[in-house]
């Protein structure tokens, strides 16, 4: 169990290092380990100013977790109109939007629960 998450950990690392690659806003993690029947241990949430960058922060993540980990996301969604893109890496799903998508949907207010960690960036 701790070998899952020590990698966990460090996937997370990968991917707030790819949102600051990009300069992506907001960034937030939420751990839902200690909420029952979750779909993974930790979202991670940040967003963008544009449709642009929020592709931007998707690559960079892909990127970076890519040659880092040698990891690929299991699954991406919402890469159409880059409003909201999820990336699912299974213990871990990231959620870029673009600011007016976040605060409609207020995901950190839906999981409540969880303990939150802010990000603090430097730009």
């Amino acid at each position: 169990m701790q070998k899952k998450e020590a990698g966990t950990d460090l996937l997370v690392a990968e991917i707030i290092r790819g949102i600051e690659e990009v300069k992506g806003q907001d960034i937030q993690i939420l751990d839902l380990r200690e909420i029952e029947n979750t779909v993974c241990d930790y979202f991670i949430i940040c967003n963008g100013t544009s449709n642009t960058q929020v592709n931007a922060i998707v690559n960079s993540i892909q990127k970076i977790v890519s040659k880092a980990l040698k990891e690929k996301p299991w699954h991406v969604e919402g890469s159409d109109n880059a409003e909201w893109i999820l990336m699912d890496y299974v213990h871990v799903v990231v959620h870029v939007f673009q600011k007016h998508i976040r605060e409609f949907y207020d995901i950190e207010g839906l999981w409540g629960d969880a303990k939150t960690v802010l990000i603090k960036t430097s730009y």
